[in-house]
């Protein structure tokens, strides 16, 4: 099981390491190697949230999400979308950008620095509207009860997350703008920021909503499905839903890829921290996001999210804290330990609270339907 799923990361690993050596021996395999273990620890929380919305696709679209999305995933957001930034904010043509990224690494790393306040205020909204529906959801199964209750009750205010988001953007483009208050450019900085922050927000809105609409649909088909073969089975009638399924599953990818966009911006940041060579971090990060994709689909197969309740909401406030530092770095530098340390800290804590709550289960009833809000054990916060 382990090999089927992670074959092809230890296929890329060994690949991506041999490549390292023979462009710049071993201290570029010694790079490749730190910036794999970066974004694997930077993005576990991904992986998790990701499990989430892959576990009601089809072998077929959880097949292409490891094929084609790892593609969109290591050559798009690794690779391509670095020289973009740049082509963008230096208003070169791509062969340019292209040239300065391969022969001068430290210009290259300078314009991407420039952009950061748009890069960061995008992917911070993008992941801040993730955070904010999630904990404004009212769920059978809570994890700190305590602010999640009254939180759920504040969510059945109709746009509470995107006015909440609003406000937090404003906040960041009047305050966080770098050196808002020291010069005359400081105007074009806080429009940046606020332009790219509505950007990532619509973007939320447009993808998050179509992928919700065809998922609601799907499930409404499936539901009139079933009760048609139930009721009229020695009649043959039934409800196809097979054109319905592909339009869910590929508005749910295209929110997959976008999800993982905004969470590879902080690790590919990270990234010029360890090196300019955009070879060797096209190298690093596509590891680890093979990774990343590979360990999806393993917790898909695997049904970890369904034992360990709470893993999902770990990742989600995860999630809340990388939003909030890719915010404040607009403004302040903040280390990519940090970060990675933080996601790791609250997934670990929420797989302790779910080993918990099941050993709990188990001495309550052990037959006890975890999924039953009435069987919910306080996971001790």
């Amino acid at each position: 099981m382990v090999l089927k799923t992670f074959g092809w990361s230890f296929a890329v690993t060994a690949l991506g390491l041999v490549a390292a050596v023979l462009i710049g021996g071993w201290t570029a395999f010694g790079i490749v190697l730190i910036l794999s273990i970066l974004e694997i620890s930077l993005s576990f929380d991904n992986a998790v949230v990701n499990a989430g919305i892959l576990k009601k696709m089809s072998a077929f679209w959880q097949k292409i999400f490891l094929t084609v999305g790892i593609l969109i995933a290591v050559f798009g957001m690794r690779l391509v979308f670095p020289v973009v930034i740049v082509a963008i904010s230096a208003s070169l043509g791509p062969i340019e950008a292209v040239d300065l990224a391969l022969n001068d690494a430290d210009r290259y790393q300078e314009l991407v620095t420039d952009a950061h306040p748009s890069i960061a205020a995008f992917g911070g909204m993008f992941l801040l509207m993730i955070f904010l529906d999630f904990i404004f959801e009212d769920r059978d199964i809570k994890w700190l009860g305590w602010l999640e209750r009254p939180l759920a009750k504040l969510g059945k205010v109709d746009m509470l997350s995107a006015c909440i988001a609003l406000i937090i953007l404003l906040f960041t483009a009047l305050f966080l703008a770098p050196q808002a208050h020291l010069h005359a450019g400081s105007a074009d900085k806080a429009e940046t920021v606020l332009l790219s922050g509505v950007a990532g927000l619509i973007t939320y809105l447009v993808v998050g909503g179509l992928s919700g609409f065809f998922e609601n649909r799907l499930e409404e088909a499936e539901e009139r499905e079933h009760e048609a073969e139930e009721e009229a089975k020695a009649k043959g009638k039934e409800v196809s839903a097979g054109a319905l399924v592909g339009k869910a599953a590929f508005f749910m990818f295209l929110y997959l890829e976008v999800l993982d966009a905004s969470f590879s911006f902080d690790g590919v940041i990270g990234a010029f921290a360890i090196t300019n060579d955009i070879v060797l971090m096209a190298l690093g990060l596509g590891i680890g996001a093979m990774y990343v994709r590979s360990l999806t689909v393993y917790l898909v197969r695997q049904g970890t999210l369904d034992d360990y309740v709470y893993l999902e909401h770990g990742a989600h406030y995860a999630i809340g804290a990388l939003a909030a530092i890719l915010l404040v770095t607009i403004r302040f530098e903040v280390n990519e330990i940090i970060t990675g340390l933080i996601g790791v800290v609250l997934i670990a804590w929420s797989f302790w609270s779910s080993v918990r709550r099941n050993r709990a289960l188990e001495a309550a009833e052990g037959k006890a339907d975890p999924s039953d809000d009435k069987t919910e054990v306080s996971s001790g916060v």
